[in-house]
């Protein structure tokens, strides 16, 4: 790395740092509360400094698996395993720290599981394994969802999709996150005859995935804080004590970032399926992200007599802006985390709950060793249960139709079964427009759903 480039780094971190750091000060410091209510308008949403501040706590504790999980998976692309958990800690600090002081949202933001798999799994082996291109249409896909923001068009390509189809894709992703997991535990192997079968579980490894999952169970239904991390690190410790995984460490100095810094590649990417992979980048994010703010705001109370949330433009913004800083960092998609809701329960209400999420994430920059130490099986509870709670989408789909029900199952298999998110997309929006139309559904399509389904039958007869 140029000098000029590492110097670019270290004061790009270490303003970071700082303006997280600064936030954080104002959080613990009670001489500023009149700041705080400027800021976060605690007392109109019924809240305090403390509550706000422990909701914080349990919501970084529900999602701060991904600092395990996420460079676990992305260094299976070829990316630095060091780089990659300092690029989530910062692009979770940064998302989050926009979020809550800029839009004011009880909703903490960190790279998303799904986008990350689809990255590491289907993007970067369509790009030769070179995932700085990967990076680029991560960072494409940033910017286009910021133009979005700040434009109409964005309530009117979520109100695009279908609503059977937006369910299925969820499931799908889910389910793909499953096989991942599943796979990284060695439970499901590959077969030359039927593709896939069922590996050795009687290993120690895939004993202690398998325990580890119901046990995850059994807090989750318990409602245990950080139920997800609490089984990550009782996985690795047994697998360390049973001598299966070596000790890296608990804490130390962060690992370099230069890897990973400034390393996208957007001219290259435009080389291979670039329109494809950025749209779908584009269009998870969005629904997930949009999914994420309704649901968190309604429980929140934020929503007006019509449903409508208020500085929806400005969550969006923050939800944009973060991935355009997470590509720039060295990580896939930055999103809003459902998890939130764990926070809200417990009192959050406003921007204050987000920022002492930020300010733990930055502070979790000390846990390399421990990150490193974390074996891919130990994850696997994890992705299991996330798939699981994915899962539930298919419920809400109108089974007495089937030409609803068909194509977001077609979605819902074909994304696990291509191991690709796009194809999976790309089949079920193919199959929703066939089959409306032999139905002589017509008045259920609109000229983007066909669009988008030409444009995916090209590319899959291309291909």
């Amino acid at each position: 790395m140029e000098d000029t480039e590492r110097a670019a780094l270290d004061c790009f971190v270490a303003s970071l740092l700082a303006m997280t750091w600064r936030a954080g000060g104002r959080i613990v410091n009670e001489r500023k509360d009149d700041l705080l209510e400027r800021l976060f308008a605690l007392k109109a949403h019924g809240t305090t400094v403390r509550t706000e501040i422990l909701a914080g706590v349990t919501t970084y504790l529900t999602m701060a698996y991904i600092i395990f999980v996420n460079p676990a998976i992305l260094s299976q692309a070829g990316m630095d395993f060091g780089a990659v958990f300092v690029a989530t800690c910062l692009a979770a600090a940064a998302g989050s720290l926009i979020m809550g002081l800029y839009a004011n949202y009880p909703v903490a933001l960190a790279p998303g599981m799904g986008l990350n798999a689809y990255f590491a799994y289907t993007v970067v082996p369509q790009f030769g394994g070179d995932w700085r291109l990967a990076l680029g249409c991560v960072f494409a896909s940033g910017v286009l969802f910021l133009a979005l923001s700040l434009s109409p068009l964005r309530e009117w390509l979520v109100n695009a999709i279908p609503r059977s189809l937006k369910y299925g894709i969820g499931a799908g992703i889910g389910f793909f996150l499953a096989m991942i997991g599943l796979q990284n535990a060695g439970i499901v192997i590959d077969h030359p005859a039927t593709l896939v079968t069922l590996g050795d579980v009687g290993a120690t490894s895939a004993l202690l995935a398998m325990a580890g999952f119901v046990a995850l169970v059994a807090l989750y239904y318990r409602r245990v804080p950080g139920a997800i991390m609490l089984i990550i690190l009782g996985v690795t410790l047994a697998a360390v004590l049973l001598g299966l995984q070596p000790l890296e460490g608990i804490a130390d100095m962060p690992p370099s970032l230069a890897p990973t810094f400034l390393q996208f590649d957007i001219r290259g990417a435009f080389e291979t399926g670039f329109v494809t992979i950025v749209f779908v980048f584009l269009l998870v994010d969005l629904l997930d992200t949009t999914g994420t703010l309704v649901s968190a705001g309604q429980r929140a109370g934020l929503t007006d007599a019509e449903g409508r949330l208020p500085r929806l433009r400005k969550a969006m913004t923050a939800d944009s802006s973060a991935t355009i800083i997470g590509a720039a960092l060295g990580t896939s998609t930055t999103t809003a985390y459902i998890e939130s809701t764990a926070g809200i329960e417990t009192g959050g209400r406003t921007g204050l709950m987000t920022v002492t999420v930020a300010l733990l994430f930055v502070l979790s920059l000390f846990l390399a060793p421990l990150a490193d130490t974390v074996p891919l099986y130990a994850t696997a509870p994890a992705l299991v249960l996330i798939a699981c709670l994915m899962a539930r989408a298919l419920g809400d789909i109108d089974w007495g139709d089937v030409t609803e029900t068909v194509p977001a199952v077609v979605t819902a298999l074909a994304i696990p079964l291509t191991f690709s998110i796009a194809s999976g997309i790309g089949l079920g929006v193919i199959s929703y427009a066939a089959i409306k139309l032999l139905a002589g559904r017509f008045g259920d399509l609109n000229w983007a759903v066909g669009i988008i389904a030409a444009a995916f039958a090209i590319k899959l007869a291309l291909q």
